[in-house]
């Protein structure tokens, strides 16, 4: 029987650095060695404003960040809009109020019944929200905390949980 050549352990090897890549480490390394003044210097430079405070930490974090925006592009339109939409929501602002609209939801108008404690409850999804026992709710946690009494998913509560993802 020939005996069977055994292959060293070798790793494999990393993928080809880009120069593109190589120069936004380069400089992202670069802003480890530069003093509090330097990084101060460079938020100037690269973002058009004063640096607003004298913590390295944030400094790094955040020229590091801006420096990957410029060479590889910032966040997309829809991710934009949609982090607009939750601040105008947060705060209360803006020309027209901004509601999220859930994926998992149902159409609008569709009834969600659940038995708990041998009573039945019905919800009705609404444009802004959620009804239940003639009040409104903008979420369906906030229905099964008020029936049970205690914290819920309300997606869980009412059976709409997401499809299940496919086992590894």
């Amino acid at each position: 029987m020939p005996a069977i050549a055994k292959r060293p352990n070798a790793k494999p090897e990393p993928p080809p650095v880009v120069a593109e890549d190589a120069s936004i480490t380069a400089q992202l390394v670069a802003l480890k060695r530069m003093s509090v003044v330097e990084l101060k210097q460079k938020w100037a430079a690269i973002i058009g404003t004063p640096a607003p405070n004298n913590s390295r930490s944030y400094l790094e974090l955040r020229l590091g960040y801006r420096i990957q925006e410029l060479s590889l592009g910032g966040l997309s339109r829809q991710s934009r809009r949609m982090l607009d939409m939750l601040a105008q929501e947060i705060d209360g602002r803006g020309e027209h109020k901004a509601i999220i609209a859930d994926p998992r939801n149902p159409i609008i108008g569709t009834r969600l019944v659940r038995a708990w404690d041998g009573v039945e409850h019905t919800v009705t999804v609404a444009r802004d929200g959620f009804e239940w026992e003639g009040r409104k709710f903008k979420s369906l946690s906030a229905i099964a905390k008020a029936i049970t009494g205690v914290s819920w998913n309300g997606y869980r509560f009412f059976g709409l949980r997401g499809a299940k993802r496919p086992a590894r």
